[in-house]
């Protein structure tokens, strides 16, 4: 039972989120209104497990190791359409993903980009120009070990995923300066 006087804390990057970056947003870009500081939504992580239409107990360790690295239970994405090349059927689990909002998703987001990515092997930073348009950034990892919280002897195979990063911005540019002040990595060209 939680009391009154319990104090709840802001996760690290969002406290400077507010405290530094809506601060130079708003400088850089000149916003007549706070509201229009550009912000994240969501973030969502997918990992397709496209073997699993072959063999349906790697689902299992998709979904295990996504639990594990988001504190979130996963959703298992099904296949909509019944391709026969591939050996795949209507129904089948190909699939899990995540969508982590709130609190989660920013101290997941500081995970990422404080312990995950410098872990990667020969880690040059990531591509400032991959933006969709509307200010969201898509990437992807090509296996799930960088994460700490995955345990390197339990590790049935490498699988990879994407990670999605939903914004309130309009434009690409906006998008990469607010990941930029968050503390992406992006490579200078």
């Amino acid at each position: 039972m939680t009391t009154a006087t319990e104090i709840k804390t802001l996760p690290r990057l969002k406290e400077r989120y507010r405290n530094e970056v809506v601060a130079k947003l708003q400088e850089q870009y000149s916003y007549g209104n706070p509201m229009q500081v550009p912000g994240l939504v969501k973030i969502v992580v997918n990992m397709g497990v496209g073997e699993a239409a072959r063999d349906a107990k790697l689902i299992d360790g998709a979904v295990r190791d996504l639990a594990t690295i988001t504190g979130q239970k996963p959703l298992v994405r099904r296949a909509t359409k019944s391709i026969a090349q591939f050996k795949l059927r209507e129904g089948m689990p190909i699939g899990a993903k995540v969508t982590l909002r709130g609190d989660r998703m920013w101290e997941f987001l500081d995970r990422l980009l404080s312990i995950a990515l410098p872990r990667i092997r020969d880690f040059r930073g990531l591509d400032g120009r991959k933006l969709d348009g509307h200010g969201n950034y898509t990437f992807g990892l090509t296996e799930q070990s960088v994460f700490h919280e995955i345990d390197q002897d339990k590790i049935d195979r490498q699988r990879g995923m994407d990670i999605t990063v939903v914004t309130t911005a309009t434009t690409d540019d906006e998008g990469r300066a607010l990941l930029k002040l968050l503390g992406f990595p992006f490579k200078e060209n």
